[in-house]
């Protein structure tokens, strides 16, 4: 730390102020006093760190993290403890004097010793985390969709119902948590606290800029059962001819099979006085990429989501399936977690995997956080061997880690923290 800064973990109750202080400065974000009186408070005891600067008469907080105990979906299903690293924030009058490098260094440490597998976060920029051994792990699509967009039929489709409501944390609360665990992908965290439950209808007032509150579309089989489920806003608007322009900005779209996928966005995409439906992020291969018939006109993007620092590389390669065999020598390279570096022999396929140190010549060498993006199946070795991110020191070793890597579907998650 430099001089007159000091790291410590912070107090749950006594610094809150300040810890949201600091988040206000570090993300110039609007916290309203009416946005204070509806949101929990979603972090957890003994896990946010600060730093303090002592150099005045009293000491002032510069920056600050936390994290949340999360546990991660890996590929075959096992689910590894994870630190969700969030709120990192740095203000403004104390930057580029490595605060953010000791926080984070910190951070990493602290949950290897809480024995977390795995950290995860959202990187408000690009460029910051990689040099911290993170990696992309998954990503999301958007998609813009004209009303009435052709969708392709699908069995069973008709028989389902969809219901539209104001959302509701007493009413819909238990129904989005049940269906959004429902889902079988690598990378869906869950949001397992109550704080974080209450967060996925939260209705901010800062939000509505005037438009109306927000709304859930809920689509149910013919017992009743719920199948999927959308949160979203209307937004009005008008042309000069006064024809309606208005836009559906859905938050979170989840569907738990293909009719659901297809009853849901069918309404969606047909609510009256709307033009336009954003459709929020989406997993890659979302349904809804496959039902369009013209995903040109839906104009999708593909943006980085959940990155990944591997904290304990055997637990993690252990921790999860691979779609086939796999037996080779990785060579890892890890600054600042020295325990990762070296040489793992990883033996494995669809029923599990051992991993141990290797004497023997390594057949793939490649950074840790180059390790951390294809870890969920999202990216593959050849891809990263492409852009000279993984080297194969014996022929032949890349091609089937590429195919054991992968997974049936992409990793993905539906909200960030």
């Amino acid at each position: 730390m430099p001089a007159g800064y000091r790291l410590a973990e912070l107090d749950d109750t006594t610094d809150r102020d300040a810890l949201l202080d600091v988040d206000t400065w570090a993300f110039a974000e609007e916290n309203t006093p009416e946005d204070r009186a509806v949101m929990p408070w979603p972090l957890e005891p003994g896990r946010s760190v600060g730093v303090w600067d002592e150099r005045g008469a009293e000491p002032r907080l510069a920056a600050g993290h936390s994290s949340y105990a999360f546990t991660l979906p890996v590929p075959g299903g096992a689910r590894l403890p994870t630190a969700g690293l969030t709120w990192v924030s740095v203000h403004p009058g104390h930057r580029r004097r490595g605060l953010a490098r000791a926080m984070v260094t910190a951070h990493l440490h602290r949950s290897a010793a809480r024995g977390e597998v795995v950290s995860a976060l959202y990187a408000a920029e690009m460029g910051i985390y990689g040099r911290y051994g993170y990696g992309v792990a998954t990503r999301h699509l958007q998609m813009t969709l004209g009303r009435a967009a052709t969708l392709r039929e699908v069995p069973g489709s008709a028989d389902l119902v969809v219901e539209l409501e104001q959302a509701s944390h007493d009413r819909h609360a238990d129904l989005v948590q049940r269906v959004h665990a429902a889902v079988d992908r690598p990378g869906w965290v869950t949001r397992d606290t109550e704080a974080l439950r209450a967060r996925a209808l939260l209705d901010r007032p800062s939000q509505r800029r005037g438009t109306e509150p927000l709304r859930i579309a809920v689509v149910r089989d013919p017992a009743g059962e719920p199948r999927g489920y959308a949160v979203f806003r209307r937004h009005a608007a008008w042309s000069a001819a006064d024809l309606p322009e208005g836009t559906v900005k859905i938050r979170e779209a989840v569907a738990l099979d293909p009719a659901a996928a297809r009853a849901l966005w069918g309404t969606l995409t047909d609510l009256d006085l709307m033009a336009t439906v954003e459709s929020g992020p989406l997993a890659p291969d979302d349904a809804l990429h496959g039902l369009l018939l013209d995903t040109r006109a839906a104009r999708p993007t593909l943006h980085d989501a959940m990155w990944l620092r591997l904290l304990d590389v055997p637990a993690a390669l252990a921790g999860r399936r691979y779609q086939a065999p796999v037996d080779v020598v990785l060579e890892v390279r890890d600054a600042l977690l020295p325990a990762n570096a070296g040489r793992w022999h990883l033996r494995g396929g669809p029923d599990g995997a051992e991993v141990r140190r290797a004497d023997g010549e390594a057949g793939l060498a490649l950074d840790v956080a180059d390790l951390a993006e294809a870890y969920l199946g999202g990216t593959s070795l050849g891809a990263l061997a492409l852009a000279g991110r993984v080297a194969e020191l014996a022929p032949g070793a890349l091609a089937p880690a590429s195919a054991a890597f992968g997974w049936p579907v992409a990793p993905a998650i539906s909200w960030g923290f």
